[in-house]
């Protein structure tokens, strides 16, 4: 179990080390082109909720946890 933990440890850490240089790539970029408020894209337009990564990354996690849940239910069992 504590090599497990240490895996999903080191996983985590590097996707917040990702999306931190994503997101201060992003920031960067776009101090550099002194426009903050573009217009939307049209896709996004269509699908606001299927496009956010906000709540595509708490599906996400929300989903990683239930199978952990139901991982170390059924393993303990």
């Amino acid at each position: 179990m504590a090599q497990t933990s240490f895996i999903l440890s080191i996983i985590v850490l590097l996707i917040a080390i990702i999306g931190f240089l994503y997101t201060y790539s992003l920031g960067r970029r776009q101090k550099l082109q002194e426009q903050y408020d573009a217009p939307v894209n049209e896709k996004i337009q269509e699908h606001p909720y299927i496009r956010n990564p906000v709540l595509l990354a708490y599906v996400l996690a929300g989903l990683l946890a239930l199978g952990m849940i139901i991982y170390l239910a059924l393993s303990r069992g």
